[in-house]
């Protein structure tokens, strides 16, 4: 035999199982583009050269890699349909005399068009479409960006050598499940039924503890950095709880549905359910695969979309005010140099500031256990997750300056304090503080003014009112103490609005910064100072969530393209498998009509499973997804809800469209009206 036989054998049996092939290679073509788009705005220097391109980037890196190892697992999976369809064909070829080898030849010659066509097809694709995807960027990202194309050479070779070692192991697996298949095996492959799996209750409850586990994770979690710290672990916990349910808790579901004389003795149900009890465990897979993507899909989709929607909130919950001056020190000399050069910009410009905000604090982050809240040098340089649930962030402000900035008249004694416990309740009447001793608590205030600490801290934060500046000094010496380097400072906080342009709020901004530069040289000793603009932070704050977002839809595209692949297969490789026992029922009585409604009532009794068990996963991980959101300042969990709803209505119309299209294809082929 010769090469070109090889070569034409495999195109014949690409082009008669086109169905199968066409589908698969589009979708290849489709991770191919996505990788390198992602891997082109990753490295592209335009991109790089936006307002917070740097982050990013580092973003489409950190998605690159996800494409990678997700095209991966994904195509390896999808690739196992393709092979169980073409054994029987291997095992007729294995009869009629050819051997082993030459079937691998074949299958050689198969991989190398698909992966050429795909890898070629695809960066193609990429390359056309990057400029898209650079445009729409920048439109995301509120920014602008020079005309002209271009192609990035390193990353159409990574791309290229990424996919081609994928189709390289998806052959040589190909490539072993032949060598260890008997010629029998092979010819009556997609005729085998599967049994049930054994001890479906010993795999089921399992299932439904590690989920319930998950669940309970998912609620009981109250502290963003926790949930931050125990997300991966929930996901994974999800993940394996669905596979055991749907594999094994299918079968279980099937057999009630049996025992039901009802429901299981009427034409439309009884042959849908007795067929799919025996795959089960294979059906049970594809539909757990297809609840995980869904999941991700509606997870991303609808946090990134939060994120994007609500930046805005987000950046004046971190920046309350449009200015923001802190210098590290309390020390009147340099507070008063700090406003001063703030006053002179300002004059300079002709601008005067409004709803301006000024105050000293120390904030330090603590252990609170009971009453108690301490300071530990090994907690405080390795975070464990048993820590996270009570670590308190401290904010603690003197009293003169409580009462000016509230108007309030609040008066308190020795060892007295006012506290303000936000993202949580403090139960107890006194706490002792490492450097203060145990604080009395005169009377909890309800709120502290909006000034951007708390929106900032992942974790809940104690505003504790001190009726003198002693009371910091003698925290702050402890917890330097204690923390060494890693100690916080005393800071003077100074923020004031301005009713001007973006670009003269930059503007002044650099005017301050410049004349703090310039008594930090003049003086060795002047503490260090930090100097925000609203109108310039924007920038980074739409390049990371609008970045997130970004990535968010490309994924998403990638994962409901794997989700509406298996779904596909799922229906086509069953229909081929069902076409012989629908014959049989034709031939003892069984109409056109009553083939329909039995078709119906088997994808209706599990294609919805995924869909409806995506929504049960993601209700239960809404307050899990909501504190991961104040970890980006976004803590608008009305928002987070709506966009999360719309999102799944959205996504169940389009599961419903697929149901559709999938369900006409089972259909054509168990009713004998297409070509196999």
């Amino acid at each position: 035999m010769t090469g070109g036989l090889y070569l034409r054998l495999a195109l014949t049996a690409m082009a008669k199982n086109r169905k199968l092939y066409l589908p698969y290679i589009l979708t290849c073509m489709g991770m191919v583009m996505m990788f390198y788009i992602i891997s082109f705005l990753a490295v592209n220097p335009a991109v790089g050269a936006m307002p917070g391109g740097g982050s990013l980037q580092a973003i489409l890196t950190l998605g690159r890699g996800v494409m990678g190892v997700f095209s991966l697992i994904f195509l390896f999976y999808t690739n196992s349909f393709l092979i169980r369809k073409r054994k029987k064909e291997f095992g007729l070829y294995n009869i009629l005399g050819m051997g082993k080898w030459n079937l691998a030849r074949i299958l050689t010659w198969e991989s190398i068009v698909i992966g050429t066509v795909s890898v070629a097809g695809g960066l193609f694709c990429g390359v056309l479409f990057a400029k898209v995807a650079e445009l729409s960027l920048a439109h995301v990202l509120k920014s602008t960006i020079q005309s002209g194309f271009s192609v990035d050479w390193p990353s159409l070779l990574e791309a290229a050598l990424l996919f081609a070692a994928i189709f390289l192991l998806i052959l040589l697996n190909g490539l072993r499940q032949i060598h260890v298949s008997k010629p029998v095996e092979l010819l009556r492959s997609d005729t085998v039924g599967e049994k049930p799996p054994k001890a479906n209750w010993a795999l089921a409850l399992p299932g439904v503890l590690i989920l319930a586990g998950a669940y309970y994770l998912a609620l009981s979690i109250q502290q963003p950095l926790a949930a931050m710290l125990w997300f991966f672990v929930a996901v994974v916990m999800v993940i394996i709880g669905t596979y055991l349910l749907f594999i094994a808790g299918s079968v279980v579901f099937c057999r009630l549905l049996q025992k039901n004389k009802r429901y299981y003795y009427k034409t439309s149900h009884f042959v849908s359910v007795s067929s799919m009890v025996y795959r089960m465990k294979r059906n049970g897979a594809g539909l757990a695969s297809i609840c995980i993507l869904s999941t991700m899909v509606l997870v991303m989709l609808s946090s990134t979309v939060c994120l994007y929607i609500g930046a805005e909130d987000s950046l004046r919950s971190r920046y309350p005010r449009q200015v923001e001056v802190e210098i590290h020190s309390i020390d009147p000399a340099y507070t008063a140099a700090l406003t001063g050069a703030v006053d002179k910009a300002l004059e300079k410009r002709g601008l005067q500031p409004e709803n301006s905000l000024s105050y000293r604090y120390l904030g330090v982050t603590g252990y609170l256990e009971g009453e108690q809240v301490s300071f530990k040098r090994e907690q405080g340089q390795t975070l464990r997750n048993e820590d996270s649930a009570n670590l308190r962030q401290l904010l603690i402000i003197p009293l003169e300056d409580y009462n000016r900035l509230t108007g309030a008249g609040e008066t308190l004694g020795q060892n007295e304090i006012l506290l303000y416990s936000s993202k949580g309740d403090y139960a107890y009447d006194r706490l002792e503080v490492a450097g203060a001793g145990t604080l009395k608590i005169k009377k909890t205030v309800s709120k502290f003014v909006d000034n951007g600490m708390d929106g900032m801290q992942v974790v809940p934060s104690f505003f504790i009112v001190v009726p003198e500046l002693a009371y910091m000094d003698a925290v702050f010496e402890k917890q330097r103490e204690i923390y060494g380097d890693r100690a916080s400072s005393l800071y003077h906080y100074y923020g004031f609005d301005l009713n001007l342009a973006e670009e003269v709020q930059i503007a002044l901004r650099e005017d301050i910064a410049e004349s703090v530069s310039r008594m930090q040289l003049e003086d060795p000793q002047f503490p260090a100072a930090s100097i925000h603009s609203v109108a310039q932070e924007r920038a980074d704050f739409y390049a990371l969530y609008g970045g997130l977002l970004f990535l968010g839809v490309l994924l998403g595209i990638v994962f409901i393209l794997g989700a509406v692949l298996i779904m596909y297969y799922k229906q086509i490789s069953e229909g081929y498998e069902d076409q012989a026992r629908f014959d049989i029922m034709q031939k003892v009585g069984m109409t056109r009509r009553e083939i329909r409604k039995s078709i119906n009532s088997q994808v209706l009794t599990v294609f919805f499973l995924p869909l409806a068990a995506a929504g049960v996963h993601i209700t239960f991980a809404f307050p899990m997804i909501s504190k991961l959101m104040a970890l980006f300042s976004l803590t608008n969990t009305s928002l987070l809800a709506a966009v999360t709803v719309g999102c799944y209505l959205v996504f169940t119309l389009f599961y419903v469209l697929v149901y559709v299209f999938t369900s006409r294809a089972y259909y054509s082929i168990v009713s004998g009206g297409v070509e196999h």
